[in-house]
């Protein structure tokens, strides 16, 4: 990693981080004729962005994976139609305690593993186990912090046996957490929450989930053909006949592959070799009144990270930071540039996702907007800035996934960034997602376009990526009071539903106000979906897909 900050008379040069992008399914007329043999078979023929970076359900952090893993594996609960968690794994809904703080929860007793083995109360305890000890690494331990002793594990203060989740037999569980948890229930139907079989990942050890051979599942449907992590472009889902609801599930087979041009996908699907493909710009805005055309609107938002660690870093100067957000006509690039029913973000957590406990109003309205296209304040923000940095110009570089719509994006940027603030020169890093992931953990980079889709439908699941520490902060921009806001979301108030909801909102204001994050846009994905496919639910906040329910008629 480049850790230096060149200064001259003239430039200062950095890194940038780019964060997570997520997928979505549109359809079109021309491709309704995917092969009436596939209708036949029960096999929907999907096409996705990315590569899948990782089939572990430890070490999964991105959309692409939580999706498969999803439709491999159950957990305790699963989001139905309306997205609200429902039992599973788990017979009937958790007995929960009047504190809040115990959960007893009763397993079915028909769940199995695709090898035929019971899927018991202990795979649930080695699961969590698993992911929170330090030695996992899991990026997604910290949504473990309200089970008891979860953060002290990690820090590897504790032994995991230590950790609030017991067997009471082989079909209970008795689950403790450090505090009450609001959306709990929604964590219990998220990916980093399900079983694991001991036996198996002890049988394959580092090798454990590298290829779809090397795990069990106990899902609707079972990994097949995956060879490898962020490097395999195709893989398929197999329906499970080892599961317990096994009656329900109508596809037989799903085949996913990676394709990241637009164009591409558009033949695919006319030529009826895919039945659900993304469309993005002007193939997006053209297909738009398309019978197969979907706009599917989701609870992420894409944004601009810029890199904070090194205290000689511009982009510690807030009046920079704020010239870069003044400099972007959201409007224009949601409307020009992605034509898929993406909307100009408001603030860091999307509209239409979580609402007022006392009079429902969405949590964008209440928290207000300082996001605004205006060439005159990032003028005004930009000299600022390079009178308190000591500089004539600045060069820089955005990092970004290398599908064809965030190229674009960033292409539009780079573009009105040079053309509004006299003396920027800026560069872009188009590079494939897993590499996109790896360079963004390790800080290797200037600025960084990246995204975050909601893991449950609470503020928190986009405000808490921002306290100092957490891992997904990844230029780490740091704030007390912004530290203690959340602090006191889910500790002080977190049974006061109004004090709560204040603290959060007072949470987003606070970082808006610095931009110690640079939002851009609320993601809707274009799809182009066979008319003939039905029942693909799409959750806008955590999984995005289940596939339990499709069919093809």
């Amino acid at each position: 990693m480049k850790n230096k900050w060149a200064y001259g008379l003239v430039a200062v040069c950095g890194l940038v981080l780019a964060g997570c992008t997520t997928g979505g399914s549109n359809n079109s007329s021309s491709g309704s004729a995917a092969s009436s043999e596939s209708n036949a078979e029960q096999v929907f023929n999907v096409v996705v962005q990315q590569e899948m970076p990782s089939a572990d359900l430890s070490l999964a952090t991105d959309t692409i994976s939580f999706s498969a893993l999803n439709n491999v594996y159950e957990g305790l609960y699963r989001l139905d139609a309306d997205s609200k968690p429902q039992p599973a794994g788990a017979a009937e809904e958790a007995e929960v305690s009047e504190d809040g703080l115990t959960y007893k929860i009763k397993l079915r007793d028909d769940a199995k593993w695709s090898n035929g083995e019971p899927v018991t109360a202990a795979d649930y305890v080695y699961g969590w186990q698993r992911t929170v000890k330090p030695e996992t690494a899991s990026e997604y331990a910290y949504l473990y912090a309200p089970v008891k002793n979860a953060e002290a594990i990690t820090a590897g203060e504790k032994d995991p046996s230590e950790l609030g989740i017991k067997a009471v037999g082989d079909h209970e569980l008795e689950i403790t957490l450090e505090k009450a948890t609001p959306y709990f229930d929604y964590l219990l139907a998220f990916p980093s929450f399900f079983p694991q079989s001991q036996a198996v990942v002890e049988e394959h050890g580092d090798q454990y989930a590298a290829t779809s051979d090397n795990a069990v599942y106990n899902g609707p449907f079972v990994l097949t053909g995956f060879d490898g992590p962020g490097t395999d472009t195709e893989w398929a889902y197999e329906k499970n006949d080892q599961y317990w609801d096994k009656d329900t599930v109508k596809l037989e087979t799903i085949n996913v592959s990676v394709v990241k041009e637009s164009a591409t996908a558009l033949n695919l699907f006319q030529d009826g070799q895919a039945d659900d493909v993304i469309l993005t710009g002007e193939l997006a805005q053209q297909m738009a009144n398309d019978e197969a055309f979907v706009s599917q609107p989701e609870a992420t938002t894409y944004y601009f990270e810029v890199n904070q660690r090194d205290e000689k870093s511009p982009f510690r100067n807030e009046n920079l930071r704020k010239a870069i957000s003044y400099a972007i006509d959201r409007d224009a690039l949601v409307t020009s540039i992605l034509g898929d029913g993406s909307i100009a973000s408001t603030g860091l957590v999307p509209e239409g996702m979580t609402f007022s406990p006392s009079d429902n109003t969405d949590f964008t309205k209440s928290a207000g907007s300082v996001l605004e296209y205006d060439e005159a304040k990032a003028k005004e923000h930009w000299e600022k800035a390079k009178e308190e940095l000591g500089i004539d110009s600045l060069e820089f570089d955005i990092l970004a996934s290398d599908t064809d719509s965030t190229k674009k994006i960033i292409e539009y940027v780079q573009d009105t960034l040079q053309k509004t603030l006299d003396g920027l020169t800026v560069t872009l890093s188009p590079v494939p997602f897993s590499v996109r992931l790896d360079r963004s953990n390790a800080g290797d980079f200037d600025m960084l376009m990246g995204g975050w889709g909601a893991d449950y439908a609470d503020a928190s699941s986009f405000t808490d990526l921002f306290t100092t520490g957490n891992s997904y902060n990844r230029g780490q921009w740091s704030n007390e009071e912004y530290d203690a806001l959340i602090k006191s979301a889910s500790t002080t108030n977190v049974n006061d539903p109004e004090k709560r909801w204040e603290d959060l909102v007072n949470a987003e204001k606070l970082i808006m106000s610095e931009q110690g994050v640079i939002p851009v846009y609320q993601k809707a994905e274009a799809h182009l979906r066979a008319p003939n496919v039905k029942g693909v639910v799409a959750h806008a906040a955590g999984a995005q897909y289940d596939y339990k329910w499709t069919s093809i008629e």
